[in-house]
């Protein structure tokens, strides 16, 4: 073939392929081509290749890429063209702009926007390769050496948007900025703060390195700016010094608080070691932990000890404490085992924490009074029967008395219910095939001490160990088609180790116990059995009625019991009169001693409920709905033949129901004795309607009420379900409501002063409706136990949240005890959302716990510390 041929060929061919890559305005083409030119014709002739080493082709993959106006590729100038709504698609790169300019030869990208009819810029570019994503006003990138220069890029990292008047790119991990302004404000057009760096260097994923900074709000330059700063970018947890919050305490001086470490251990767990330091010698330190592991387990770990120091040196007001408390909260995912489980919930420590400690106000939690614990491990045995097993270690103590109850530890195992006489279908008819008996092992070790005594030897001297052995054997059947009956025997051992024995010593003129270790047992038994039915009443009114029928369901019961003396297990000493006196060696036992005196006894009681039936005008199918009137008004009593005296016991109501679409909770009750009182208020073994007294007297009666109300049951909205989620702020008991205040983790003001909305992100104007909740508790006790006709409680709870604007947030928590005449624990919360920012302020103005904080500063858990709050805390002394 000659060379004239040659160029002929040539020169048709890429007249043919110009004609085709240029595009009608009109046309819509989005295709992919391999653009190597030594690809776009393969010559097959003898002639040997050439020698000198060809260049290498910029294009090295497909190229997918599409136009609205048109797609040009000028083969002069090694460019492509990609004009109006452009975008391309090459290796790991996505662009998406106005124009887009590939030039092969220089190896270069150019992105660029568009001006519309009016002169306004559009179709901005959309940079992105990888998980990177810029969004610039134009860009200049060389794919080769990765380098690229940007102006007014705008990037997104983590929480933080950077918006920059000139990026330059060195490559795949580096950035330059200059006049970098970087905010986490989601208007990143026209932020209400920022801060601007001069220069600065990002590196992606790792770090965004600064020099000389300045922080603007809504484009005001403020003081405040540092030389330098450095922000970790990593998506995974960092380690990294937590910087502290200086302040002034009248109490303590000035200090530095909640500074320290946090290590990011592993992707299943983590630790920060957070401390505080007074300037009067006062300091603390904490531990915290969280843990997790999907489809496994989760958990948190907390340790707080506080040296608190009060007045000075050498004054008669300087005292110096110590305090602690440990917190471990630990479930299992429920697919970790079927047929294990593993559960922890630790709240121990001194019994003072929650009343003076440095970080924390929680009346919920002094009022409680209590801290309890339990680590508990429960097994199924896939066994038939089945075998269940189950060991626990608890903790109970009471702040006030300072008394600590342990159990260390106790176990249960049981087997499950066997029926010996039951037909192989299971199908159980009748008193045999009903009978059915189960084994249950029961054993503590209880240990019973103060705070003084917690974990020293003298804490085991008293410990009480027993283990319980339970037989019962039960049946059930009906007779006369509505009556059922259940009756059963029970046996039980009791094993101890440890008796008492009694006597009078004379040199003291006391009796005396001696403690004995050592095993010892006892045996008890016992019959019990019972009758019940249910009985219906239905009082149906007209149909064209609102309430169209009313239906009263009682259930009375009958039950007897019988248990015999176990006199066996009885001994006698002499008192100072010359008596004997009956005492068991199991007083004081862990299982404590059988019954002395034979029990024969006949109890009853009445079970009702109330319910209507009422007109549904909502119900498109015109149904009726049922409601409950009373959801119970109950009665029992019991009376024992073989008691020597006051043989009837007391006769005891509840009752309960809920109102208005169960937003009012009622809940009464009282006690009457049949058993009248001497002139010195002292109850006698005489029937009250013998001394013409009444057939009973009323000892104690109480009534509470609980109403919640809010705007969602008002309006189109009020069908929607509430936000249930109640976050006790520092875990550390009290109540799920504010009825008492909310809770104040001085050591994270970051966290919000009330539950949790979709209100706060709100942007608009409310639509005739503003959001608002009230809660009213209140409660009456009434006794009269030795006629003393004294209202013993009378209070009222108010408690209650408002918007009183767009993202103005109040809350009131209060009441009044008409008892003691006075005003109740008083709180008062406002909050304002400020974007990117919170703002927030608290104040209890009376009463031992009176304080208050306010608190400002950025959302964002990036730049937390950027903040600002100023406390005065209550009086630890007081508390």
């Amino acid at each position: 073939m000659s060379t004239k041929l040659i160029h002929i060929v040539f020169f048709i061919f890429f007249l043919s392929i110009g004609n085709s890559i240029v595009y009608s305005q009109n046309e819509k083409k989005t295709d992919s081509i391999k653009l190597s030119p030594t690809t776009l014709f393969k010559a097959n002739d003898s002639i040997k290749k050439d020698s000198v080493k060809k260049k290498k082709v910029f294009i090295e993959g497909i190229v997918k890429r599409k136009a609205k106006d048109y797609e040009r590729l000028d083969q002069r100038k090694k460019q492509l063209t990609l004009y109006n709504q452009a975008e391309l698609y090459y290796q790991d790169y996505e662009i998406k702009s106005g124009i887009i300019v590939l030039d092969y030869e220089k190896n270069e990208i150019y992105a660029g926007r568009l001006k519309d009819s009016t002169g306004k810029y559009t179709q901005y570019p959309y940079f992105k390769q990888g998980e990177t994503v810029i969004e610039p006003d134009s860009i200049r990138y060389n794919t080769k050496t990765g380098k690229a220069k940007i102006w007014k890029s705008k990037t997104k990292q983590g929480e933080m948007f950077i918006n920059a008047e000139i990026s330059k790119r060195e490559n795949d991990s580096i950035i330059f900025f200059k006049k970098a302004k970087f905010t986490t404000s989601d208007n990143i057009e026209d932020p209400e703060y920022y801060f601007l760096a001069y220069k600065s260097k990002f590196v992606p994923k790792k770090k965004f390195v600064t020099g000389l900074t300045h922080m603007y709000i809504y484009n005001v330059p403020t003081p405040i700016g540092v030389p330098f700063a450095f922000f970790p970018m990593s998506d995974k947890n960092t380690s990294g010094v937590i910087i502290p919050t200086p302040g002034q305490s009248n109490d303590r001086g000035y200090f530095l608080q909640n500074g320290g470490y946090y290590f990011a251990l592993s992707d299943y767990y983590d630790l920060a070691i957070l401390g505080d330091y007074y300037t009067n010698g006062s300091y603390a330190l904490r531990a915290e932990s969280m843990y997790a592991k999907k489809y496994k387990f989760n958990g948190s770990v907390q340790f707080r000890y506080e040296n608190q120091v009060f007045g000075e040196k050498g004054f008669p007001n300087y005292s110096k404490t110590n305090l602690y408390n440990i917190q471990w909260s630990h479930s299992q995912d429920a697919k970790a085992s079927a047929n294990s489980r593993f559960a922890a919930s630790v709240n121990f420590g001194s019994s003072k924490y929650f009343r003076q400690s440095i970080n924390i106000i929680n009346v919920g939690s002094n009022l409680n009074n209590t801290m309890s614990s339990s680590v508990s491990y429960s097994k199924t045995f896939p066994t038939v029967p089945l075998i269940n097993f189950s060991m626990a270690m608890t903790h109970n103590q009471n702040t006030n008395t300072r008394v600590v109850n342990l159990t260390l530890p106790t176990f249960t195992a049981s087997v499950d219910r066997i029926f010996p006489f039951a037909k192989e279908d299971g199908i159980k008819k009748g008193v045999f095939e009903n009978i059915n008996f189960q084994y249950t092992i029961k054993g503590d070790n209880r240990i019973n001490t103060t705070e003084d005594l917690l974990f020293k030897s003298g804490m085991f001297k008293e410990a009480l160990s027993g283990i319980s052995h339970s037989i019962p054997i039960n049946t059930n059947f009906k007779i006369f088609n509505f009556f059922s009956v259940s009756t059963g025997v029970n046996y039980t051992e009791s094993w101890v180790f440890n008796t008492f024995d009694k006597y009078y010593n004379p040199t003291t003129n006391k009796v005396e116990s001696v403690r004995n270790n050592g095993f010892d047992s006892y045996r008890t038994y016992g019959f019990s059995t019972g009758i019940g039915t249910t009985v219906y009443g239905t009082y149906t009114f007209k149909e064209t009625n609102k309430i169209q029928a009313i239906r009263h369901i009682m259930r009375p019961n009958i039950s007897y019991g019988y248990t015999p003396s176990f006199k066996q297990y009885y001994d006698t000493y002499v008192d100072p009169s010359g008596n004997s006196i009956n005492y068991s060696r199991f007083d004081g036992t862990l299982l404590g001693a059988p019954s002395f005196q034979m029990a024969n006894s006949i109890g009853f009681s009445l079970d009702n409920s109330l319910e209507a039936k009422v007109r549904d005008d909502e119900n498109p199918k015109g149904e009726s709905k049922k409601i409950f009137l009373l959801n119970q008004f109950n009665f029992s009593t019991s009376y024992n033949f073989a008691a020597t005296s006051y043989k009837l016991s007391p006769i005891r109501f509840n009752g309960g129901t809920q109102l208005f679409e169960n937003k009012l909770g009622l809940n009464f009750g009282a006690i009457f004795d049949p058993y009248d009182l001497n002139e010195e208020g002292n109850r006698i073994d005489e029937y009250s309607i013998n001394n013409g007294n009444g057939l009973v007297r009323m000892t104690s009666a109480n009534i509470s009420l609980n109403y919640n109300l809010s705007s969602r049951d008002f309006g189109a909205d009020k069908d929607k379900k509430k936000d249930k989620a109640k976050e006790q702020n520092i875990q550390n008991g009290g109540r799920e409501d504010d009825l008492f205040g909310r809770g104040a983790d001085l050591s994270n003001s970051n966290q919000t002063l009330f539950e949790k909305s979709n209100k706060s992100t709100q942007k608009e104007l409310y639509q005739f409706q503003i959001p608002w909740d009230l809660r009213v508790a209140y409660s009456l006790t009434y006794s009269n136990d030795r006629k003393e006709r004294e209202i013993t409680t009378n209070s009222l709870m108010l408690s209650g949240n408002i918007d009183l604007a767009v993202k103005w947030k109040m809350g009131f928590s209060s009441g009044y005890d008409f008892a003691r005449k006075g005003l109740s624990y008083t709180q008062l919360r406002f909050e304002r959302d400020l974007e990117s920012w919170r703002m927030s302020f608290s104040i209890v103005p009376v009463g031992i716990y009176n304080y208050w904080n306010f608190f400002i500063g950025i959302k964002s858990s990036m730049l937390k510390d950027i903040k600002w709050e100023k406390r005065k805390l209550p009086d630890p002394n007081l508390r």
